[in-house]
């Protein structure tokens, strides 16, 4: 007997899924008739949307806390980036202490 398939689903169907029962157009069972869909499914969907939803309140403060430590990490790399040519430019200027078989003189 061949193997079936796993369907996938875009993230629009199931949020449409998921607004059409949360909004009470729909029961979940009705929702599950009409696409072909297990109940427990969108039960699953359902309770990932209700979690996620918090999220969506917190954006201003998170956004500005990643905002500053972008900031930050940028700041790191400017200052890194210079003490790196400074060094480039002053093991240029130094007379090699080593000659070319790789013994001090």
């Amino acid at each position: 007997m061949p193997k079936r398939r796993r369907r996938s689903f875009t993230p629009q169907f199931k949020a449409q899924v998921v607004l059409e029962v949360l909004s009470g157009q729909r029961s979940a069972s009705e929702s599950a008739r009409q696409h072909k869909l297990k109940p427990e499914l969108i039960s699953r969907w359902k309770d990932v949307a209700l979690e996620g939803l918090e999220s969506l309140f917190e954006g201003d403060d998170q956004r500005s806390r990643d905002q500053d430590r972008i900031a930050e990490l940028e700041r790191m790399v400017g200052r890194l980036t210079m003490e790196l040519e400074i060094a480039k430019k002053a093991s240029a200027l130094l007379p090699s202490a080593l000659r070319r078989d790789g013994r001090s003189s």
